[in-house]
């Protein structure tokens, strides 16, 4: 491979400037909590508290501990865990990213499809937004994208490493094993040692996995369990392979078709490069069929593959022009984010209006209350109903006060049908007058918030 020329390298550089733009506006969002995605709470406190001597086991197998390891030395400047503190390590690891598709898509094809990667990686609204956030699919990618780059540069070992990484930062990095057997066809034994030290990364990355594997089994079972079942908000989802082509519009807009094309043609030449990306995507696609809670995140890795094929096509500058659409939806995005949450205005309002020895049920992505409270779990599909949906059962029970926000209640009420009892639930909340009453409108940003006296 050439080495990049200057012209190269300034594109590349203002790629990554517009990235980072992108990035940075927004990721404020809602601090000091985890406004910006739920998630955060899992990772960033238990990374908080392996940094302040707490032990290097997160007791919490949900994920692979990496990405827990990668924040704590930001977690150990801080008095207490610091979601703005976790968000500039996820702003880097995007942006990582975004030079990691470049690479990757220089060592596949060229200067002409890295650019176009690059970009693709740069402005695709899902990697966008989940850069800002501190959770584990960006890092994941980063690792997956590094792995097919090695790949491809016939270092497979090196690859093995990038690989068993990528799994410790989130299980499906295992997927890349797929294209690892591909690229190393023929090599028997480069293949094996890259297969154990992808082993031996994993362990060394996330050992407790290991330690707790039954734990960690349970814990993984669980969470395809829901996955496959769906979750709160996709029942109304067209079939799950159109919901993920829905997703990956939405990541990159018009570019997912040249991607596809490319995908095609790939199939078709089968030249070492193209089996090599060709059987990754191919191999993670499949690994979504079987879900129906079609999270958008859960494309992220196959943009930088989609990017490189694209760039394939040799239409770079059609390309690049239909990454205008995917860039304006990301500014949109992050304009959105400059606004303050309605959970942080209406926190102290809610607080203010809530007697000291008050009972309060609270809804899932309400504001964090300051004291003991009753714990609503979240609806979905195939999931028993909470038996404290009850305004009846609330009462019985001492509990005074109701807090709940549109981004449950809404998504419940629009499948009415899945969810009958907890519509009536919140049907009886809605004949109640709030006591606190917070709109997303005048500059304010995310769910209404509704606290209620029953």
């Amino acid at each position: 491979m050439t080495r990049p020329q200057k012209s190269e390298l300034v594109a590349l550089a203002a790629v990554i400037a517009v990235a980072a733009g992108l990035r940075v506006v927004g990721a404020r969002y809602g601090l000091p909590y985890s406004f910006l995605n739920p998630d955060e709470t899992n990772i960033v406190p238990r990374a908080w508290r392996i940094a302040h001597g707490h032990g290097l086991d997160p007791r919490w197998y949900d994920y692979p501990s990496l990405l827990m390891y990668v924040l704590a030395p930001v977690q150990a400047l801080y008095r207490h865990a610091s979601f703005g503190g976790a968000r500039t390590v996820a702003i880097a690891l995007g942006l990582g990213g975004v030079a990691a598709a470049w690479w990757l898509g220089r060592r596949a094809y060229g200067r002409g499809p890295a650019i176009v990667a690059a970009a693709t990686v740069a402005v695709a609204t899902t990697h966008v937004a989940y850069s800002r956030e501190a959770v584990t699919d960006v890092p994941m990618s980063l690792a997956v994208t590094c792995a097919l780059a090695l790949m491809l540069s016939g270092r497979l070992e090196w690859a093995g490493i990038a690989i068993g990484l990528a799994a410790a930062f989130k299980y499906p990095g295992a997927v890349a094993l797929v294209p690892l057997v591909v690229a190393g066809w023929g090599r028997r034994v480069a293949l094996a040692r890259a297969v154990g030290l992808a082993v031996a990364a994993f362990a060394l990355a996330s050992p407790f996995v290991l330690i707790h594997a039954g734990r960690a089994w349970d814990a993984t079972s669980r969470v395809n369990r829901l996955a496959r079942a769906g979750w709160l908000g996709f029942e109304h989802d067209s079939p799950t392979p159109i919901a993920y082509l829905d997703r990956l519009w939405g990541a990159i807009g018009p570019l997912v078709a040249l991607g596809l094309i490319a995908l095609g043609v790939a199939i078709v030449r089968r030249t070492r490069t193209d089996l090599v990306l060709g059987s990754f995507a191919i191999a993670y696609w499949l690994t979504l069929m079987p879900q129906r809670a079609h999270f958008d995140r859960y494309v992220i890795p196959l943009l930088p593959v989609l990017g490189v094929l694209a760039g394939r096509l040799r239409i770079a500058p059609v390309a690049l022009t239909l990454l205008v659409v995917p860039l304006v939806w990301s500014i949109g995005d992050a304009r959105r984010l400059t606004g303050t949450d309605t959970r942080a205005v209406a926190l102290p309002l809610v607080e203010r209006a809530l007697p000291a020895d008050a009972g309060v049920a609270v809804d899932p992505s309400t504001p964090p209350l300051p004291r003991r409270v009753l714990e609503l779990t979240l609806p979905g599909p195939g999931r028993p109903t909470d038996p404290n949906r009850s305004l009846t059962r609330l009462r019985t029970a001492g509990v005074e006060y109701v807090l709940v926000t549109g981004s449950v209640t809404d998504r419940v009420l629009r499948a009415r049908s899945h969810y009958p009892l907890e519509s009536g639930f919140y049907d009886a909340l809605a004949r109640l007058r709030p006591v606190v009453d917070v709109e997303p409108a005048h500059g304010l940003a995310g769910p209404w918030v509704r606290l209620y006296r029953i």
